[in-house]
């Protein structure tokens, strides 16, 4: 038997506590860039900062982050990785 839709995962029916209106991560979302957020941008990139927590570091959307780079030409792929066809055989 189908289970009800207030019982299945991720239905917000029946969660307890309230909403978050204003989440951290989208506080400053739709606002223009200050220099200084993207200095620190920058850093937090150079470092190998996940894409989820520079969002929250700056309070800013997570696709908000990845354009910005992409605009600012700065790379968010972690420089610790090899690229998948330079691997040697085994």
């Amino acid at each position: 038997m189908a289970r009800q839709s207030w019982k299945r995962p991720g239905s917000p029916i029946g969660r307890k506590g309230p909403r978050k209106s204003n989440p951290k991560y989208k506080r400053r979302a739709r606002q223009p860039w200050e220099p200084g957020e993207v200095k620190e941008l920058k850093a937090l990139a150079k470092q190998n900062t996940p894409t989820g927590v520079i969002s929250l570091k700056l309070q800013r959307p997570p696709a908000a982050i990845r354009s910005k780079a992409q605009r600012e030409g700065i790379s968010l792929r972690p420089t610790n990785r090899s690229p998948y066809n330079r691997r040697k055989a085994s």
